[in-house]
């Protein structure tokens, strides 16, 4: 799985790139189809914006983007997000090879 971070009007510390590392590998751990992930960090005037990007297996492309005043928070529920379109993704290929 290949994560890459970039940062667009944010500078993009060490302890930010461990806190999304951490956090990617705890939640989407469990998805072994998953080629690369990758997140992008923006402000917008006071807001702080995190998106992120899944590409797995079988052509599945997820995206998830939210805003938060902290940027933490707003890394934090669009992973959250993002681990649960891919849940439902998950479960829709195992409900059709049923």
């Amino acid at each position: 799985m290949q994560i890459s971070i970039t940062g667009r009007h944010v500078t993009v510390t060490e302890n930010v790139k461990a806190h999304v590392n951490d956090k990617l590998e705890r939640s989407l751990g469990v998805f072994p189809r998953i080629e690369s992930i990758h997140v992008i960090l923006d402000e917008e005037k006071l807001l702080k914006v995190a998106e992120v990007v899944i590409q797995a297996a079988n052509h599945i492309r997820v995206s998830a983007t939210e805003k938060s005043e902290n940027l933490y928070d707003a890394i934090d529920r669009s992973i959250e997000h993002a681990e649960r379109q891919m849940r439902k993704q998950r479960d829709k290929i195992k409900e059709h090879h049923k």
